[in-house]
């Protein structure tokens, strides 16, 4: 019996949507490819393929299954399913691709931040067992902040509280996240910790062990080798554990009904990302919190204008202790520098250590209190200048700077490591050098003749000490690698501070702040007989934040001060770097907002160019789309070269 073909049921045929792995702009879509019937099985959300593209092979992941496609031609199949591994949950896809708009990117370069590479004999490992129920820890420590125990049991209920912590000095601040974390875990969420690097997270990975338990949390960063990495992100996406705490490689973990999401020490450049599309962990955290109406904590011991913006906006709010506590728990701050001071110490100025900075050294060193000195540069003599007229000294082969590797040792190159020992100024002829920058290696040595018989140590980006035994000695360090001591140090000098005022650098004063309170924050409380001995003057705004240990306030006028001469992040800035007749071509394919304000173009070097886009926040979103479009319109043209664009880069100047 016929049939009209028209009664017939038309087939349905499976189709995936597919990201491929393509750093060009105008690919940034996805892709519709048939599921064949052999791999219909394989094929889901989340997963990597491969499959054929312009005559050639390459990667991708699922985003999507369904059963049509717009695509109007005909549809080519996948050829391999590399994993049927879901690797991608529909969160971070969603996460992935909003921090790919925010920063005029490409989904797959997020992607390729997001997801490890495979190991496939860790897929086939025996999945990690589910961690037992977790207990809700006593949360007392949080109530010497105001607003803190009701922090708590906003986490405690599920609820999606969003704060910025400002932490006391000596807070054990590993252990408070822990208690956060924990509290979160035992409601049945789970919660992601970020820190900026691997010592903060070593720290942290003990206080998750002492407050979870064992086996009840992953720590996830690039420091880890290959297999545990995966290993790791892949007891995340099972849901094996409630808990991952990691560096900025841990920014995207997919972990399973989040309720919570934090980051420590947001102002640490170890947070920006360096590879395209250049996202901060912080803005990726704050997403994830905005997306899945998470709570969230943004944490340090100062605040960032980026964390007081979201205090002034309403979208969090402050976790602050009050000012009997800040006294109760803050170290005594002596500024040296102004007027007063050099009239009742003349030598004060030239001196390496000067007679304030001595006395509080030696007094603690008397108590048998450990003793840390922070100086802004490693090294012996990082830079040194003609004896005679000053003139910076510099390789007669490369004329890059020559530095002092040590005191047995000639004048070398710092850029082609040539020695310099016929060095002769170019200006005056003269053959003697001296230093016009002195490194921790220099200070330690001059601290061991001042305090003699006492132990010096060094603590450096090379060699880091994490912790010091209890007892009089000394420990100078570089900015971010001060070690801990058990009971704290009974004094904290900051030296050569001019090192990091004087930097041409928009975040030059905020930067300062931060690294300052680092080390302040290690000494004892004023009552223990905690000094910190800062060498700068005293009515300057950045020592005035820490004398007063008041980072709110440091915040509020850093923050006013840059909406009034429309700087980040009171608005969104783009900076387009590349050459001089690439940045033109796409700033004139560029549709930019009306408001939009263009300066420059900077000359970088002898064919690098920079031109910085300005904006106002609202419509930080359009001028992002625009980049984005005039970038994927030049990549059409083969003969174009690449101009890097950063959305709101960490360096503007």
């Amino acid at each position: 019996m016929y049939k009209c073909p028209m009664l017939f049921d038309t087939p349905v045929r499976p189709v995936a949507r597919v990201c491929i792995d393509s750093p060009l702009p105008h690919l940034d879509r996805l892709f519709d490819y048939l599921i064949p019937d052999e791999l219909a099985d394989s094929v889901v959300e989340g997963c990597r393929v491969k499959v054929r593209f312009s005559g050639r092979w390459v990667a991708g992941f699922v985003i999507e299954v369904g059963t049509d496609s717009e695509f109007g031609g005909k549809l080519r199949p996948i050829d391999t399913v590399v994993s049927s591994e879901p690797v991608l949950s529909g969160e971070v896809i969603r996460l992935a691709r909003t921090i790919a708009d925010r920063y005029a990117g490409n989904l797959s370069d997020v992607l390729r931040l997001a997801v490890p590479p495979r190991q496939a004999r860790v897929e086939k490992e025996t999945p990690r067992e589910a961690a037992g129920a977790i207990v809700e820890p006593p949360v007392t420590a949080w109530r010497r902040y105001r607003l803190g125990e009701e922090f708590m049991g906003a986490l405690a209920s599920s609820r999606a509280p969003r704060v910025v912590w400002d932490v006391l000095p000596g807070e054990d601040w590993p252990m408070r996240l822990a208690e956060a974390a924990a509290t979160v875990a035992a409601s049945g969420q789970s919660a992601l910790l970020i820190v900026p690097d691997q010592r903060d997270l070593d720290r942290l990975d003990v206080a998750c062990t002492q407050v979870l338990g064992p086996d009840r949390h992953v720590a996830l960063s690039a420091a880890l080798g290959p297999a545990k990495r995966y290993r790791a992100f892949l007891a995340a996406r099972r849901g094996a554990v409630r808990v991952v705490v990691g560096t900025r490689a841990a920014m995207f973990a997919p972990v399973t009904n989040p309720g919570l999401v934090a980051i420590w020490d947001d102002g640490d450049d170890s947070h920006a990302e360096p590879h395209a599309p250049y996202p901060h962990a912080r803005e990726v955290v704050l997403t994830r919190a905005l997306l899945g109406n998470t709570a969230a904590i943004v944490a340090g011991h100062v605040r960032t204008t980026q964390a007081q913006l979201l205090v002034e906006t309403g979208w969090a709010q402050e976790v602050v202790a009050q000012r009997l506590q800040v006294r109760e728990c803050a170290p005594r701050v002596v500024p040296i520098g102004d007027d007063a001071d050099l009239e009742a110490d003349p030598q004060s100025q030239l001196a390496r250590l000067p007679s304030t900075a001595w006395r509080a050294a030696n007094g603690a060193l008397r108590n048998d209190a450990p003793v840390l000195v922070q100086t802004p540069r490693r090294g012996y003599i990082p830079a040194v200048s003609c004896q005679r007229c000053r003139t910076r000294a510099a390789c007669s082969a490369c004329h890059g700077p020559l530095s002092l590797p040590g005191s047995q040792r000639s004048a070398m190159c710092r850029w082609c490591g040539r020695p310099a020992a016929d060095y002769r100024c170019s200006s005056c002829g003269s053959t003697r050098l001296r230093a016009s920058v002195i490194g921790s290696g220099r200070t330690a040595e001059e601290l061991g003749r001042a305090f003699s018989g006492v132990r010096v140590q060094v603590s450096g980006g090379d060699k880091p000490i994490d912790i010091i035994e209890d007892g009089p000695s000394i420990v100078v360090a570089t900015p971010g690698v001060e070690p801990l001591a058990p009971k704290g140090y009974g004094a904290v000098l900051l030296l050569d501070t001019w090192a990091l005022l004087a930097r041409a650098d928009l975040r030059a004063e905020e930067e300062t702040v931060r690294r300052w309170a680092a080390a302040a924050a290690l000494a004892r409380p004023a009552s223990q007989g905690g000094t910190v001995v800062v060498v700068a003057d005293g009515g300057l705004p950045t020592v005035q934040a820490l004398v007063r240990w008041d980072p709110a306030w440091f915040a509020r006028r850093e923050l006013d001060a840059r909406a009034q001469l429309s700087f980040p992040p009171a608005v969104r800035m783009a900076a387009l770097s590349g050459d001089g007749p690439e940045v033109a071509d796409l700033v004139a394919r560029c549709e930019l907002p009306d408001e939009a304000e263009v300066l420059g173009p900077i000359d970088l070097d002898e064919r690098t160019q920079r031109l910085l886009v300005r904006v106002p926040r609202r419509r930080g979103g359009e001028l992002a789309r625009a980049l984005h479009a005039a970038s994927a319109g030049r990549s059409l043209d083969k003969s174009a070269q690449v101009v890097r664009v950063q959305i709101d880069p960490a360096q503007l100047l």
